[in-house]
């Protein structure tokens, strides 16, 4: 249930709508209250205090000019504005990849700028429909006037703001940043300061649990299911992780023995949504990332810089893992294993890190030398020997494609100096050179 709460909790970021409508709620209710406080009294405007010129001091007419001219200008602003953010975001996402849009519709600045403009075109009307001309029992407001007049200004400043959190925001290197953010934040989550239960080797048997639903596996309520096992004295062997798109009717966990309602005991551990989630996904902002670096090595965009920076903020992604352990996917109830679920390992975590890129960048020297400087400075960190046979795996990778693709002999030469570097780094030796491409 907490996992379903808190996939919940995370599809609600992705309603741009959201925030906007809290917002135009409150200026509502903002209205209404200024407009309360005069009509009972409680804050009579006297135009003939000296204070009377910090706020709206006019007549009702002069009142429904500005209050027109402040909702009609605020509608105008807000449209135009967003319609140009469309325009830089689809720019951005042929550039990135569409799939990192979903960071710009989560971003809560952008959500909030717009809520302001809405709220104070809406408070504009709430105000309006009660000033009352002389021929209709007069009545102006001069308090709610006033604060229509602050909104006005706070939606000012607030384009100004958006105009330069745009302009940064789509910067590629903004966005790798707050990308690798995000993958830092996983990484403290998804990884544990002490070592996990060993995961048995072999996987129970029995009848297989089949998904009444289909989608991309979002979230594992691992403890609900671990306890639900134990009560039943048997063990649930997952197939799936968060991130696999599992079909409708696919098996996705085996029992080791024959339980009454299973289906729906598994059903609700697991959450499954259209998209993949971050939730409990270690590798979605490595993806995010990945995308970005391939997308920057194709012939038409042709930027091997950001591939290089992605490549440097994956380095420091792995050391941060260095101190840490990975889950192993065992869950144990009174020293038994009641739970096993598939879960990303070192391996398969530089699998996803670096294929792609070096796939993508077979004939690039200067994208193929980061790779090989960014492996030698990840195994002078790392300690555990398993982890560095994994780093040298791709460091021989990236050698080979080079011996493959690169024909100039002197950068061949520096490839193959850099594979050197990181033999001497493996051996816990540091780098003979700190050389660096493209400098």
């Amino acid at each position: 249930m907490r996992s379903r709460l808190r996939a919940w909790i995370e599809a609600l970021g992705d309603q741009f709508w959201l925030r906007p409508a809290l917002i135009v709620l409150g200026s509502l209710a903002l209205a209404q209250l200024a407009v309360w406080l005069e009509t009972a009294h409680i804050a009579n405007y006297d135009a003939s205090s000296p204070d009377a010129n910090w706020g709206y001091s006019g007549g009702a007419e002069g009142a429904r000019a500005l209050l027109s001219a402040v909702a009609s200008s605020t509608i105008g602003v807000a449209g135009t504005t967003f319609s140009i953010t469309i325009a830089a975001l689809t720019l951005a996402s042929s550039q990135m990849g569409p799939r990192l849009l979903r960071n710009f519709v989560r971003d809560a600045r952008n959500q909030v700028v717009l809520g302001i403009f809405l709220g104070t075109f809406a408070y504009a009307l709430m105000v309006l429909r009660t000033v009352r001309t002389v021929q209709e029992s007069p009545f102006v407001p001069h308090l709610a006037i006033s604060g229509a007049i602050a909104l006005a200004l706070l939606s000012l400043a607030t384009l100004v703001w958006f105009v330069h959190h745009i302009a940064t925001s789509i910067n590629v290197e903004t966005v790798v940043d707050a990308v690798h953010h995000d993958l830092c934040e996983a990484v403290e989550a998804r990884t544990l300061e002490a070592p996990d239960v060993t995961a048995p080797s072999g996987t129970p048997g029995g009848a297989p649990v089949a998904a009444a639903q289909g989608g991309y596996l979002q979230a594992v309520d691992a403890d609900s299911l671990a306890d639900w096992a134990r009560d039943r004295g048997i063990v649930v062997a997952l197939r799936v992780r968060p991130g696999d798109y599992v079909p409708t009717g696919f098996p996705v966990a085996f029992l080791s023995g024959p339980v009454d309602e299973a289906s729906e005991a598994v059903a609700r551990a697991l959450v499954f949504g259209r998209r993949p989630a971050a939730l409990q996904d270690l590798e979605y902002s490595v993806r995010q990332l990945v995308e970005i670096a391939v997308r920057a090595l194709s012939p038409g965009i042709n930027d091997p810089m950001t591939a290089g920076s992605v490549l440097d903020h994956l380095g420091d992604a792995l050391c941060r893992i260095a101190p840490r352990y990975l889950p192993t996917g065992a869950v144990d109830r009174d020293g038994c294993i009641v739970l096993l679920h598939p879960v990303t390992d070192y391996g398969g975590l530089c699998d996803a890190m670096f294929h792609m890129i070096r796939q993508n960048a077979a004939g690039s020297v200067h994208v193929l030398g980061r790779l090989l400087d960014v492996l030698s400075r990840v195994a002078e960190v790392e300690r555990s020997a398993d982890r560095v046979a994994e780093l040298r795996r791709h460091a021989d990778l990236a050698v080979a494609a080079a011996r493959r693709n690169i024909d100039d002999p002197q950068d061949l030469a520096d490839i193959e100096e850099r594979h050197a570097c990181f033999l001497h780094a493996q051996d816990g030796r540091p780098a003979r050179k700190d050389r660096h491409f493209g400098v």
